[in-house]
């Protein structure tokens, strides 16, 4: 587990400025969502908490780490982040199963066999998922994949775990499930997590704290109950609305 922290990050691409000045502390172990209008820059802001994106001004740092700080001329890789990501489109590669799909993380950071098949196991049960180990995953559900990438994302006991609107593709009754699901597997593994959603059902259902983004700043940050009963400005309260 750990904290996660934005200190006056910025981002731009060229003169356009899409993030301004966000400022956010996320605690160990809670449960963050980023919420807001299409194109207000939440998933922009998981990409560089994940490493995909770059910041262009300020600070991020994973616990006492810092990941990104362009002023320093520092820019951690992905893979030395210890974050795990949940992507809407699965990205489950069509030619491994399931075993393969999960186990992938652990094999590129050279875990030894029977740890893998261990850990593998573990998280499939997690994830019920436990006999389909061999399934490709055109043999499986929507909502099946989404539990494999789900557990990719944990096997390898990161220190935070990002979702990208893992939901959006899914039917309404299992989209219902599965925020059950994910929010029950995010407290049992007490594992800090940011969640990018547009859905405020699952914002508000899910989360310990919200962040409401609308074009590049954080108009608010606080409970569910916070921002239900006291909207910062008129946006907020015509958003939740």
């Amino acid at each position: 587990m750990s904290t996660v922290t934005f200190e006056h990050v910025g981002k731009s691409y060229g003169d356009v400025r899409v993030i301004k000045d966000f400022n956010l502390n996320i605690k160990d172990g809670d449960f963050v969502s980023f919420l807001g209008p299409s194109g207000c820059g939440k998933t922009t802001c998981l990409r560089m908490v994940a490493g995909l994106e770059t910041n262009t001004e300020g600070r991020l740092l994973i616990g006492e780490t810092v990941v990104n700080d362009p002023a320093a001329k520092l820019q951690l890789a992905p893979e030395k982040r210890h974050v795990g990501m949940v992507f809407q489109s699965y990205a489950v590669w069509p030619h491994m199963n399931v075993f393969e799909n999960v186990a992938y993380p652990l094999r590129v950071a050279k875990v030894p066999k029977e740890e893998i098949q261990k850990r593998v196991a573990e998280i499939l049960e997690v994830v019920e998922l436990s006999g389909l180990e061999a399934r490709m995953p055109n043999m499986l559900s929507g909502g099946q994949q989404q539990r494999v990438a789900l557990a990719r994302g944990l096997v390898a006991k990161p220190k935070v775990l990002l979702l990208d609107e893992p939901l959006s593709n899914l039917d309404a009754k299992l989209r219902e499930k599965m925020r059950v699901d994910i929010r029950k597997i995010q407290q049992q593994f007490k594992i800090t997590c940011i969640y990018v959603t547009h859905d405020q059902v699952e914002a508000f259902t899910m989360s310990d704290q919200i962040v409401i983004l609308n074009k590049g700043d954080v108009v608010q940050a606080g409970t569910p109950s916070e921002i239900r009963n006291k909207p910062a400005n008129d946006f907020v309260a015509e958003f939740i609305r």
